[in-house]
């Protein structure tokens, strides 16, 4: 591991135990994560009942009608993807789409992968029996738990996406630090789940019972949508980055821009440059323009079109981007996603309120399950269906609707989506497992994630550090959000540079909420770390 004169700042402790770590957004998720590994299952169990848990105490973020990746190490070396993030359903054509209805409402949401992938997981590579891993879960919704800051925090500001149905169950809780949230319909839900499996949600009467709530409110989603639904077992991609092997979900998986983000970095004296300097802020966000640029151009469903990622990845082609890196100005971006083909001086945003999470585990005999899942905004499209205590995705909305659009991500049938949500594990270079991070925060996650490699592969920081440690976010033009405890100098220097600033205090969620688990290389200690700016926690044992 390299060494450098970077003085770490922690908010808490590394998190170590010799047999295994779990660090997620949440710290009563992270506590059904440890008490499935101490009762004998292995990190996908305790991945999964950690998932199903956050879908609980984290509604707003995710659920069983969202979407999601999980990125797994096994013990034996392999390294596998599911993808598990959804499809267009069959009448989800451009024409049937405004900007509104993509985002709110019943035509928002995308067939969800949820279920399908945490039940494929546990089947493929799990220990336990589905009703033990779901069992935390039900307890949770069904007896409540105390509110956390996040949570009161995050339930006021999605509060006026809801349906009537969403306000029966979130709105009347007291928005205090404190107060108990109890979900009976979700703990029916999920004993329905764990009782009698995915076909109750994709063939049976919760399948049924989506139908005909789309038949009335005007959606989109119909049970053959539902019946049709598959998973995908994937392999994953990867780059070596000074030595280290940085890996990720393939496409329609848009990871590929960290792993750009990289290899055009590697050519460059980081360490010498300084952690957080102005010119080491200058190369990585210059860096991380050209790679988003190229993921806007390509990144789409391969089923659809094929995404050229031996050229994007090559040698000779990243020489040749490196020659476009700007060293005293800010470049201007065209922002986080295609705008329609906009002139630079008037770009605007992109919407900033992904709600997504991450967590990791990793336990005793090695294995490693790295998931990130998200129902899109808070509490996805807004829909909730009745009696179930079911918030529906909203991921219509990270697919285009103008059938102009030049990008393969053009909303089809069937189709799924350019998908920002980005799982990353490192290995040494004999293939051990070394450490995984990853962060929601919409497309975010694609810069704020390769911020967090740096930290660690450069500088040598532990995982708490490298998430502790201040961050940026790119947006339009040469806008960027950044913390405040970049050194004032520094700040000044940028926006001399023309970086458009914002500053966004001390700790903010705007630039994600990291989770990592590690593997010291030479103890073999179980470590963790979690994000403060979203209520993470690690635990271990």
């Amino acid at each position: 591991m390299p060494t450098s004169a970077v003085r770490w700042n922690r908010t808490r402790p590394v998190v170590a135990g010799r047999h295994a770590a779990v660090a997620s957004a949440h710290p009563l998720a992270s506590q059904v994560g440890l008490e499935i590994l101490k009762r004998g299952g292995n990190a996908i169990d305790a991945a999964i009942a950690t998932a199903i848990a956050l879908g609980v105490v984290e509604p707003y973020m995710s659920g069983i009608a969202g979407v999601g990746f999980l990125l797994l190490h096994l013990a034996d070396g392999r390294t596998r993807v599911l993808n598990f993030c959804g499809n267009t359903p069959a009448r989800g054509t451009f024409d049937q789409f405004t900007e509104i209805t993509r985002e709110l409402g019943p035509r928002a949401p995308m067939i969800p992968g949820n279920v399908a992938g945490w039940f494929e997981a546990l089947k493929t590579h799990g220990t336990l029996p589905w009703s033990e891993v779901l069992a935390p879960a039900i307890e949770l919704a069904d007896h409540g738990f105390p509110l956390h800051p996040f949570n009161v925090d995050l339930i006021a500001s999605s509060l006026p996406r809801l349906n009537a149905a969403g306000r029966k169950v979130w709105g009347e809780v007291p928005l205090r630090i404190g107060a108990i949230l109890r979900q009976p319909d979700l703990a029916r839900t999920l004993r329905s789940l764990a009782a009698e499996g995915p076909d109750w949600f994709y063939r049976g009467e919760f399948a049924d019972r989506l139908h005909r709530f789309m038949e009335v409110e005007g959606g989109l989603i119909t049970r053959d949508d539902l019946a049709g639904y598959h998973v995908d077992w994937e392999d994953p991609i990867s780059v070596n980055y000074r030595g280290k092997r940085v890996t990720t979900c393939p496409p329609n998986n848009e990871g590929f821009q960290i792993l750009q983000t990289l290899k055009l970095l590697e050519t460059e004296d980081l360490v010498g440059m300084g952690h957080n300097s102005a010119d080491y802020l200058q190369t990585v966000t210059e860096c991380a323009k050209l790679a988003i640029a190229d993921r806007i151009q390509h990144a789409g469903d391969p089923k659809f079109a094929p995404v050229p990622l031996d050229r994007l990845l090559s040698p000779a082609y990243l020489a040749g981007r490196r020659e476009e890196i700007q060293r005293q100005v800010a470049s201007r971006s065209e922002g986080e996603r295609w705008n329609g083909g906009k002139i630079a001086s008037h770009v605007t945003a992109g919407k900033p309120d992904g709600m997504t999470t991450h967590l990791g585990v990793v336990d005793e005999q090695g294995n490693v399950a790295s998931i990130t899942q998200s129902l899109g905004h808070g509490f996805g499209s807004g829909c909730v269906v009745p009696d179930t205590g079911v918030a529906l995705n909203s991921f219509c909305y990270w697919c285009e609707i103008d059938p102009a659009c030049p990008t393969p991500n053009l909303i089809t049938p069937g189709k799924r989506w350019a998908a920002c949500m980005a799982p990353v594990q490192v290995f040494h270079e004999d293939g051990s497992f070394w450490f995984s991070v990853s962060t929601p925060g919409s497309y975010g996650i694609l810069h704020t994630t390769a911020q967090m490699l740096l930290n660690v592969i450069d500088f040598g920081a532990d995982v708490q550090a490298a998430i502790d440690a201040p961050r940026f976010r790119l947006w339009e033009g040469t806008r960027m959000q950044i913390e405040t405890r970049v050194p004032f100098d520094v700040l000044r220097t940028l926006s001399q540079r023309g970086h458009h600033l914002e500053l966004i205090g001390d700790y903010n969620f705007l630039v994600g909420g990291g989770q990592a688990v590690m593997i010291d290389p030479e103890s073999g200690a179980r470590l963790a770390g979690a994000d403060p700016r979203r209520d993470g926690y690690a635990l271990a044992y």
